[in-house]
């Protein structure tokens, strides 16, 4: 089995949960073990009474140096868990058919990805934008260059809005987003 660490905020983890996470993640990561060294598994409980998902389960994989990220909420801790494994054990499918042997491509083109739509909706120019008093967390991780189609790829397997990558055309740091009227966006240097 691959490496499985599993850590809870406001929840503590009994052997029960630790049992039943072992499970069902390594039935989630088992078709896939000879590509992943290492499984993140992070529980936690929302103190907040008006948040009625509030508990979550969050599972990192590192695979073959990819991070392929998954999270579920509910209102009860266990059937998070089941949810964040199918959503993991689909993500699993999904990048070892893209990189398998026999991959079938149909993917758009770059400029066809990136494209610039209109603007439909008017901007909010009220708002003003409020950062952290401070950094509350760092992470490091390994930027090979790549292109922004292997880009957009990887932003569908962190399920997060953005992804930062180094760009094999220029060697530049980019990147790549969703927008929130739709399609991606690409961000460069000048």
């Amino acid at each position: 089995m691959t490496k499985l660490v599993i850590q809870g905020k406001n929840v503590e983890i009994t052997d029960a949960i630790r049992s039943y996470v072992q499970e069902k993640i390594e039935r989630a990561v088992s078709h896939f073990a000879q590509i992943t060294s290492e499984v993140d598994v992070n529980l936690s409980v929302a103190r907040n009474p008006r948040i009625s998902a509030s508990q979550s389960a969050e599972v990192t994989v590192y695979a073959n140096g990819t991070v392929i990220r998954a999270e579920e909420s509910s209102e009860n801790l266990y059937a998070s868990i089941d949810r964040v494994a199918d959503k993991l054990a689909r993500k699993l499918r999904k990048y070892k058919e893209r990189n398998g042997i026999h991959r079938v491509r149909h993917t758009p083109k770059t400029s066809v990805a990136v494209a610039q739509q209109p603007i439909t909706d008017p901007l909010n120019t009220e708002r003003q934008a409020e950062l952290p008093a401070e950094v509350v967390r760092t992470k490091y991780f390994a930027m090979p260059p790549m292109t922004v189609q292997e880009a957009l790829h990887q932003l569908e397997l962190v399920d997060h809005d953005f992804y930062v990558f180094r760009n094999i055309e220029n060697g530049e740091i980019n990147v790549i987003y969703v927008r929130n009227h739709g399609g991606y966006g690409l961000i460069r240097p000048r």
